[in-house]
């Protein structure tokens, strides 16, 4: 079984953001390496195309068993995304971030 992906608008804002801070990050480093935060998007976007096979394999998160979260390693840490299975054949990604971020936003 195959599950589509879905990104809500929080998400797609929090690729964004996750994008932003990477590349100011490096920007602001004298060694900076520009292709990292690429590298980072691809990597959770890597991450996520797991979901579209197993994503009941992932921990959950709370009381539903729907809702889940799927940790993406990146360099010495990685990203949390936070989804749900909302039926049998969707998945929809609401929130992304770092690990080392307090919360989901």
């Amino acid at each position: 079984m195959k599950y589509k992906v879905e990104f809500s608008q929080a998400a797609d804002k929090d690729l964004e953001r996750l994008f932003d801070f990477a590349l100011q990050r490096e920007l602001d480093s004298e060694t900076g390496d520009l292709d990292i935060a690429q590298r980072a998007i691809q990597a959770i976007r890597d991450g996520i195309d797991f979901l579209t096979s197993s994503p009941f394999a992932c921990r959950k998160v709370g009381v539903s068993p729907f809702v889940r979260e799927l940790v993406i390693a990146f360099g010495s840490s990685g990203y949390v995304a936070l989804f749900e299975v909302v039926d049998g054949n969707t998945v929809i990604i609401g929130a992304i971030r770092h690990q080392r971020e307090d919360d989901y936003h």
